[in-house]
C-alpha cells in the first residue's frame, strides 16, 4: 500500500526546509493544525497526515493488532518519514501522538531529530504515586459510554477536551470531528489510549523533545506534564497560558511562540 495515501499525506512549505510532521490526537484530523502551519511554511518542510480511521486517511489499512499498540501508530509514522525521504524530522504530537511520537523516537531516533509534545499523558488512569486524571472506573465508564452511544458521547466529551465554553464553536468543531471519525476504529483506538501505561518508554527515549502544557487541561493536567518533563532526559517544558486539551485551535500563537522559541535554539 502506499504510505502517503494509507495516511492522507500533505506536504507544504520550503521543499529544501527541514521536515516538521504535525501528528494530530484522538478523534482528530490534519485540519486541526491548520492555524499552526502559516508559521512554519517559510522555514520548514511542513508535511500533515492523518490517523488511519481519520480524516482522509484510508481505513482498509486498519489492522486490529497493528493498531491495537500505540506503537503500530508509531510504525505508520515511521513509514511517512522514510518515505518522504527527507528525515530526520522534528516530530509534532497532539495528545494521544505525543506518546506516539516518543515511541518512534525510541524505535528510530535517527529518524526523529526533536520532539514537541503537546499535551502529552503516558498514562491517563492514575496509579501508586502518580496522578493521571482518572480513575479507572471513570475510565471503564468513559469507554463504556462510547461503546453504548458513540455520537451521543462524542457531544457530550468534545466541549469538555477542548475547555473553552466562552468558545462553543470550538467544542463544536470537535464535535464534527469525533463524528467524522470511523466509529468503530474510534472505539478501538480510545481503548488503545485511555488504557496504554508508556511511563516506562520515557527515560528510553534520547532525543531533545519540548512538554507543552496548558495551564488547565481536563485530559492532561499540569502534574502529567510535569511528571513528563522530568522523566524525559533531555526535555525542556513550557507552560502556555491556555485552559483546554487543543491549543492548537484555542491558543494557537502562544503554541507556535514556544514551538519557535525551541526550534530556534
Amino acid at each position: 500500500m502506499d504510505v502517503l495515501r494509507r495516511n492522507n499525506v500533505e506536504v507544504r512549505g520550503r521543499a529544501d526546509g527541514p521536515l516538521l510532521l504535525l501528528v494530530h490526537g484522538f478523534g482528530c484530523d490534519k485540519g486541526m493544525w491548520r492555524h499552526v502551519v502559516p508559521a512554519f511554511e517559510g522555514t520548514h518542510r511542513v508535511v500533515l497526515m492523518d490517523h488511519v480511521g481519520a480524516g482522509g486517511s484510508d481505513a482498509s489499512a486498519y489492522d486490529p493488532a497493528r493498531h491495537g499498540r500505540l506503537d503500530g501508530y508509531a510504525r505508520d509514522v515511521l513509514e511517512v518519514i522514510e518515505a518522504l525521504h527527507a528525515g530526520p524530522a522534528v516530530l509534532v504530537g497532539h495528545s494521544v501522538s505525543a506518546m506516539i511520537g516518543v515511541l518512534a523516537a525510541v524505535a528510530r531516533p535517527d529518524l526523529v531529530d526533536r520532539l514537541v509534545l503537546v499535551g502529552p499523558s503516558p498514562r491517563y488512569v492514575d496509579d501508586d504515586g502518580y496522578t493521571g486524571g482518572f480513575t479507572q472506573d471513570e475510565i471503564d465508564e468513559l469507554l463504556d459510554t462510547m461503546d453504548d452511544n458513540y455520537l451521543g458521547w462524542s457531544a457530550f466529551i468534545a466541549p469538555v477536551i477542548m475547555g473553552r465554553p466562552d468558545r462553543p464553536e470550538l467544542g463544536e468543531e470537535l464535535t464534527s470531528s469525533f463524528c467524522r471519525t470511523d466509529p468503530a476504529i474510534a472505539r478501538a483506538f480510545a481503548r488503545t489510549t485511555f488504557l496504554s501505561d508508556n511511563r516506562a518508554d520515557l527515560p528510553r527515549c534520547t532525543v531533545p523533545a519540548l512538554v507543552v502544557q496548558c495551564r488547565e487541561d481536563a485530559i492532561a493536567p499540569v502534574a502529567v506534564g510535569e511528571y513528563v518533563r522530568d522523566h524525559l532526559p533531555r526535555s525542556e517544558y513550557a507552560l502556555l497560558d491556555a485552559v483546554g486539551h487543543c491549543p492548537n485551535l484555542s491558543a494557537p500563537d502562544e503554541l507556535v511562540a514556544a514551538m519557535r522559541e525551541y526550534l530556534a535554539a
